[in-house]
């Protein structure tokens, strides 16, 4: 009898354990990339300072590469599910430490992409997603000028009828990262969260479909203090993984005292930004979209700025605007486009801050070399913000005339649109490039510069999974030597200029 007992017992067990087993529908999917690029990322070749001659790109100019996805989904309904996603990262070929040397043992970084629970408020429409997610703030017309990347953070989803909802966020892009190595470790951690709150209402009819929003942020005075004063404890390589460029809320590039800034007496900063994407297709085959953003971040500290020997004391502050639009008319054969954008940019007076918009991570996509249009992935694209820059362009994406090859081409030029004057209170002839490839978004540009880009993407499906990507890219440059001769009262040494350019080709198996 016992032995009877135990069996059942046992066979409970089992069919107890395959039965909580078959109540999770588990599905993985992922994406393999594995890409060879050449070319010339920096749009300077030599930098001469007290004499002394500096390459301004040290890379080698042919890359291969690979990167793996990995993404886990844990369904148990439609009301829950669960999701993780790994990476290991970009593994450049023969380098010991991403894993591509020879050998291939070393230990490469799998990194926590995302994780989160998505969920449904019981007997209502609100849906909850919670935990490190991808958040792209509401966009048309060129991709996010503001935030778009893997943050941890809360977002709650209600959808009143079928054409009004509700988008309610809040995010942690920073925290507990900042030790205050002047009071021997007493302060760590203190003051240094970043949160931002956001509201969005989606407004869905046919043909148009509007999305405004609006997000605040609270930014401790140790948050960014890298940002701030590269003296102290930095973040400068905070939001800079996985492509991301650092935080657009310092003031400037490049200017003289602005990596000194003061104390302030502000325990926390604030910001804000405000944005109004519309979508037109109302007249299909043709499309019409408008995207105006407006963004603003609080002063946190003053610093000196120097022009001709004479000090200026100068703010943090940083508010500006932006407007970008697209229209595109859908052919059989492909879909050419019109697009532009005009932000606001410095006025050549530091004392009243700066007038370019600040962003937390932009993703400008509106190009593939000078924006993140493609797979800007072996040869690291640096994406743009718009902030202080001016564009127009055209393209024709999604040509085909063969069943499976597809092509876009696109040629625009970005334009300036900060003040010649600023290059004055700047340290260095060469500060328009110093930062650009080193995490900065994009080039500083004046009214008297301009980079005119050049994209043929082909992409050719050779499989159903299993697509080949070959991109061509080149960006003629011509920044003003003349106007940039002029920083630091003359005396901050000379630059010679290149043309950019990039050929690659990436094939990407996704599942």
């Amino acid at each position: 009898m016992k032995r009877i007992c135990t069996l059942l017992l046992a066979a409970g067990l089992v069919f107890g354990a395959a039965t909580g087993a078959s109540a999770i529908d588990f599905k993985a999917k992922g994406q393999w990339l594995m890409g060879f690029g050449v070319g010339e990322a920096s749009p300077m070749d030599t930098y001469r300072n007290n004499g002394v001659k500096t390459k301004g790109n040290t890379e080698d100019n042919f890359q291969a590469a690979q990167r793996l996805r990995l993404q886990l989904d844990a369904v148990a309904s439609e009301a829950l599910s669960g999701t993780v996603f790994f990476e290991i990262g970009t593994t450049q070929w023969g380098q010991s430490s991403s894993g591509g040397a020879l050998g291939a043992d070393a230990n490469n970084v799998i990194r926590l992409k995302r994780a989160y629970l998505d969920w449904a408020v019981p007997e209502s429409d609100a849906k909850v997603r919670m935990g490190i997610q991808g958040v792209a703030l509401p966009n048309v017309a060129g991709g996010s000028a503001v935030m778009d990347t893997d943050v941890a953070g809360i977002t709650v989803n209600y959808k009143f009828n079928e054409n009004v909802g509700l988008t309610a966020l809040w995010a942690r892009p920073l925290n507990d990262n900042f030790a205050d190595g002047e009071h021997e470790g007493k302060q760590a951690n203190y003051l240094d969260n970043l949160d931002l709150f956001s509201l969005m209402l989606p407004l869905t009819f046919d043909g148009v479909k509007v999305t405004p929003w609006a997000m605040y942020g609270m930014v401790g005075k140790n948050a960014l203090k890298g940002a701030w004063n590269t003296k102290e404890n930095s973040y400068d390589a905070i939001g800079t993984r996985d492509g991301n460029p650092k935080f657009t809320l310092r003031p400037y590039p490049g200017l003289t005292g602005a990596d000194s800034v003061g104390k302030t007496g502000n325990a926390y900063g604030g910001a804000f930004w405000a944005g109004l994407p519309i979508a037109l297709t109302l007249w299909d085959p043709l499309n019409i979209e408008l995207d105006i953003n407006y963004g603003y971040m609080q002063g946190m500290g003053r610093f000196d700025a120097v022009k001709n020997g004479v000090t200026k004391r100068s703010s943090t502050e940083r508010q500006g605007w932006l407007a970008k639009a697209l229209v595109e008319y859908k052919l059989d054969w492909g879909v050419p486009g019109l697009l532009g954008w005009y932000a606001s940019g410095d006025d050549g007076n530091p004392k009243n801050g700066s007038e370019r918009m600040p962003s937390i991570v932009p993703m400008g996509n509106f190009t593939s070399f000078l924006g993140d249009g493609n797979m800007g992935w072996v040869r690291q694209d640096y994406v743009v913000d718009y902030a202080g820059t001016w564009g127009i362009g055209a393209q024709i994406r999604d040509m085909s005339f063969l069943e499976d090859l597809s092509h876009t081409f696109r040629v625009a030029y970005f334009g300036g649109t900060n003040s010649t004057g600023m290059v004055k209170y700047m340290a260095s002839s060469h500060a328009w490039a110093t930062d650009y490839g080193n995490g900065a978004p994009s080039p500083y540009l004046t009214t008297k510069d301009g980079l005119l880009e050049f994209n043929l993407v082909n992409s050719y499906k050779i499989y159903e999974n299993l697509e080949m990507n070959l991109e061509l890219d080149y960006v003629a440059n011509f920044m003003d030597n003349s106007t940039w001769k002029k920083a630091n009262g003359g005396n901050a040494g000379s630059f010679s200029k290149q043309d950019m350019w990039k050929a690659q080709v990436v094939f990407a198996y996704s599942f």
